[in-house]
């Protein structure tokens, strides 16, 4: 389970740089969408025209009303197709930027992501935004195949999160600042980017005092055990596409992971706020 972690957070930064390069930015402005809505109509346009109570459902921890202000209108100025187009044109951008597609083991991670992601593809039942991204034709180019298998674990495991969460009667907001107290990313940029109002936020924290999980603004014994369980059923969750590879061959992938991820940080692919 420590392996199949291991190989997916290092190779992560691989996908989730699409969310903070220039590249996506200049081309969701290309197709009329400005501020948030190029982030949303992007990762929910494998559903089609998603309407903003699907995004909120699926992508759980972010304010509906920063959710309808970034849907509303802009399935009338371009079409799901188009936004997926740029999407994986960034990508593909981006990632020559970093000198993913002149690595040499590009090969052997991909066959071996890319193996991991097909199995995912056969436990696809109860994981909505995992299946609309795994129902998308697979591209031609190497190292948009990469990102594109990655892109598919993601979605697979954080919709595990999301069921874990819910198991556990953790809502959205609540998610966030039990992420916020672990001190493990910046408050500001959580609460930014999540656009939850300061009141709310407040009264999430409240609430998790009240079961026991806050001590204060960091987490109680009983916080910590909480998300620790979490992430280790989130782990769980994912096994079925790592399984896939057996023991051998996750622990190669968890090493040849290591340095594209930290080709795509060290060519500032990645940078909060």
């Amino acid at each position: 389970m420590k392996t199949a972690r291991a190989a997916w957070r290092r190779l992560e930064p691989v996908h989730a740089m699409i969310y903070f390069v220039p590249e996506a930015r200049r081309r969701y402005a290309a197709l009329g969408l400005s501020g948030r809505a190029g982030y949303f109509t992007s990762r929910s346009a494998a559903f089609g025209r998603a309407s903003a109570e699907l995004v909120i459902s699926t992508f759980y921890n972010f304010s509906p009303s920063l959710v309808r202000r970034a849907i509303d209108g802009a399935w009338d100025i371009t079409t799901p197709q188009h936004v997926l187009d740029a999407r994986y044109a960034a990508a593909g951008e981006a990632l020559r930027r970093a000198g993913i597609h002149d690595m040499p083991a590009l090969e052997e991670v991909l066959s071996l992501t890319r193996r991991a992601a097909e199995s995912a593809c056969e436990h696809a039942q109860g994981r909505p935004l995992f299946a609309a991204h795994a129902a998308l034709p697979w591209p031609q180019e190497p190292v948009l195949q990469l990102w594109h298998a990655q892109t598919l674990l993601r979605e697979f495991r954080g919709d595990g999160h999301v069921a874990c969460l819910l198991s556990e009667g953790v809502g959205g907001l609540e998610a966030l600042v039990l992420h916020a107290a672990t001190g493990e990313a910046p408050v500001d940029f959580l609460k930014a980017s999540r656009a939850w109002p300061e009141e709310e936020w407040t009264g999430a924290q409240e609430s998790l005092r009240e079961r026991g999980l806050l001590d204060g603004d960091s987490l109680s014994p009983e916080g910590v055990l909480l998300r620790r369980h979490i992430e280790d059923r989130t782990d769980r969750l994912a096994l079925p596409a790592y399984a896939a590879l057996g023991d051998a061959d996750c622990e190669r992938l968890a090493e040849l992971a290591r340095p594209f991820g930290r080709a795509v940080v060290d060519a500032g692919l990645i940078k909060l706020g």
